[in-house]
Order: structure tokens, then C-alpha cells, then sequence
């Protein structure tokens, strides 16, 4: 389906109006003194109305952003996430499907895609941690946010209806200000310059995230809202030859702009590893900030944005970044003649999780890196000005 199209049936299908037009009148009038400083037309693509947000404080220039089709919280939240077991879900889900996988603490969940690609965000609480899972289809970005407590109310996050750089602007109800979902960075508003803190979290295949953590709870499709779980509103989307949709940007060389990612940043340095590397390698070695890091890919998870019904997507494989040490005793990784990933130094087979599962550190577990698994667009329009993109030529084989 076109892209222009599948907004306009997504809007559809969630029974809500849109309206991208330009703002007029007093709405514009009332914006003219914030925008003006910052060379803004006024000509702004997205509505203010009804909104109690700051917009004389943001960031960004207004005109990065855009109406993405649905109003605000017409793509919706969950804010009273109920769980049930893998027992249960399996009835619903099929081993192949990627879901997103939190751990913490030796607890874990299991956040299907299958209904992310519905809400795109879930308030929850994790061991008394209150967290905000976030799926952002247009860029296939999956994070984790801790949500904070600013002046004794924990934040709670909803989507505003808008895009920057073809990637979700969210807003919390606290404050009214809106967040870049990729980066977790308020942009607009009272908040503006807060950034939230990201923890690792990855998109894996249900049946690799049931064989780590069979104990885990899944996100249960008791959501409160009737959606079509299971199927895909993006069908073929996840095309190399495809363009991202409502994205204005620059896109860095080397990739096509729909090419997947793995992107590490640490502050100070990023680099982003090609998916189709690792798909052929398995396993990439790499200094980072000082720092050797270890990145992962195995097979067997479906692409969300692939296939009308998301377990028949193509294979996108699974990702996994982490210090490739324990106790301070470096590692190198290499892949065995099983295609698992195993160490030099111990024969240690490990999972993509960073487990390991066979060996002399069997039970051990790698330090995870938060990494994103996106589009090179978007990594570019975020994150490639101030990194690099790994090559073949990086590592010896």
C-alpha cells in the first residue's frame, strides 16, 4: 500500500479525524512571538489547539514538524498494562513474531509487536520501576524509557499525532510537553532539554525470549480497545527500496535509507552496524568510547512491517549489544561451527541475549548496551552527524 494511503486507512481504522493543515488565524497569531526567533514561516504543519503545552520553549524549529495523520492519543497509549503467561500467549502468537524484550533484575516481559504496532506506547511499572515502552513503526524504533517523577507526579507518556523525522513525538500528560521518541528528549515545552533515561531493551523472536526467560510475563491483548492483533497496517513497508514516509531529511552515505541498523551511542561517539553485515558475520568485535563492545545478530525473528499477518514477515533476525567482558576478564567472541556465538577464551556459548547458555560460564551474563534497531534514516537524521557507519573492513574476519 503507499504510504499516503496507509496513513489515511490507519486514520481510518482508529476511527479518528486528521488535519495537517496549516494553522490560521488567532492559533497562528498566538504562535508568532515564539516561532518568530527562530525563522519560522508560521506556516506550521501540526494544530495547537486544545494543547496547554509551553511553545515558546522547544528546541527544535517548529517546522521539522508535522502532523503524521492521527490527533493526539488517536493512536492509543496503554496505560493499564495487563500480563499474562507464555502458556496463554502462545495461543495468539506465533514463535516467530518479535516481541520486545525488557529484563531487569532477573525478572522479565515480553512486549509483543503485534500490539505495539496499535498503541506504540505502554506505561508500566517493572519491579516498582516505572517504565515506558515505546514502538515507533515508521523508523522500527523500540524503546525502553525510565519515566521520571518531576515536582512528585511520575510522568505518563501519549502520542501527540506528530512526527519529526518521520519518528514519533510523544507528550506527557503531566506537563504537556512533547518528547522525540528515538532520542527520549523533550523538545517542546516546559521540559524541553530533559532527556529521559533509555535502558537496553532489544526486539527478539518470542520463541528465543520464551528459551531465556521461560518464567517471563507477556503483554496480554487485553488492552480495553478493539484492534486487528497480529496484523500489519504498514504491509511492506520494511522494503530496502522503499522511501520513509513524511521524511524531509538528509541521509548519510553508504546505505539506502531503508536499511536496518544497529546503532550504539554512548555520548560522546556512535556508530551504527549494518544489519546485512551482521546477517553474514553474526557476530561484530569493536572498540567504542574506550570500551570493547560485542553486537549479535541471530535468525529466526519476523520482520513487523513485512507481511499482512506479522509471523509470515521475512526474517529479520535478532540484535544484541554488550561489553564484551565479565568481571573484568576481557572476551573475544567468534561463531562456532553451529552458528552460535562462542568465545575464544572459554568456549562459552552465548545467546543473544548475552547469556551464557553452554560452557565454563554457563549462567554468566554480558553488561547490555541500550542499542537501536532502526532504519539508517533515521539513524542519520538523529544520530550519524556526530558517528560512523562500521564497515567489513573494521574487523578481521
Amino acid at each position: 500500500m503507499h504510504l499516503l494511503l496507509l496513513a489515511a486507512a490507519l486514520v481510518a481504522t482508529l476511527g479518528c479525524g486528521a488535519d495537517a493543515k496549516a494553522l490560521r488565524g488567532d492559533e497562528q497569531a498566538s504562535l508568532a512571538r515564539c516561532t518568530a526567533p527562530f525563522g519560522d514561516s508560521g506556516e506550521l504543519g501540526f494544530k495547537t489547539a486544545n494543547w496547554k503545552t509551553d511553545f515558546c520553549k522547544h528546541s527544535v524549529p517548529y517546522g521539522e514538524i508535522q502532523s503524521g495523520g492521527p490527533p493526539r492519543d488517536g493512536i492509543p497509549p496503554i496505560d493499564a498494562p495487563s500480563f499474562t503467561t507464555q502458556e496463554v500467549a502462545d495461543s495468539w502468537i506465533r514463535d516467530s513474531e518479535p516481541v520486545i524484550a525488557f529484563a531487569m533484575g532477573g525478572k522479565a516481559r515480553a512486549y509483543p509487536i503485534q500490539i505495539l504496532i496499535w498503541h506504540e506506547i505502554v506505561n508500566d511499572e517493572f519491579e516498582g520501576i516505572p517504565i515506558a515502552v515505546t514502538f515507533c513503526p515508521l523508523c522500527y524504533a523500540a524503546v525502553v524509557f525510565g519515566r521520571p517523577t518531576i515536582n512528585g507526579k511520575t510522568l505518563t507518556f501519549g502520542t501527540s499525532g506528530n512526527l519529526r523525522n518521520s519518528d514519533m513525538v510523544m507528550w506527557d500528560r503531566q506537563t504537556e510537553s512533547w518528547w522525540q521518541q528515538f532520542e527520549g528528549l523533550a523538545i517542546v515545552g516546559e521540559l524541553t532539554g530533559t532527556q529521559l533515561e533509555i535502558l537496553p531493551a532489544s526486539i527478539v523472536s518470542w520463541k528465543d525470549f520464551k528459551d531465556a526467560f521461560p518464567d517471563g510475563a507477556v503483554l496480554s491483548r487485553n488492552t480495553g480497545v478493539a484492534r486487528a492483533y497480529g496484523k500489519n497496517p504498514y504491509v511492506g513497508y520494511d522494503d530496502v527500496a522503499k522511501k520513509p514516509f513524511l521524511y524531509r531529511g538528509n541521509v548519510g552515505e553508504g546505505l539506502a535509507p531503508m536499511e536496518h541498523v544497529v546503532g550504539v551511542d554512548r555520548g560522546s561517539v556512535a556508530r551504527a552496524y549494518p544489519v546485512a553485515l551482521l546477517r553474514k558475520r553474526r557476530v561484530l568485535l569493536d572498540q567504542l568510547d574506550g570500551e570493547a563492545i560485542v553486537v549479535m545478530w541471530t535468525p529466526g525473528t519476523a520482520s513487523a512491517l513485512d507481511a499482512k499477518t506479522i509471523a509470515d514477515g521475512s526474517d529479520a533476525g535478532a540484535t544484541g549489544v554488550f561489553l564484551s567482558s565479565i568481571d573484568g576478564r576481557a572476551l573475544t567472541f567468534t561463531v562456532g561451527r553451529d552458528n552460535r556465538v562462542v568465545d575464544n577464551e572459554t568456549g562459552t556459548t552465548w545467546n543473544v541475549f548475552g547469556h551464557g547458555i553452554d560452557g565454563p560460564l554457563k549462567g554468566q551474563h554480558l553488561t547490555p548496551i541500550a542499542h537501536h534497531r532502526v532504519f539508517w534514516f533515521s539513524w542519520s537524521a538523529f544520530v550519524a552527524h556526530r558517528g560512523s557507519l562500521f564497515s567489513e573492513a573494521s574487523t578481521p574476519h
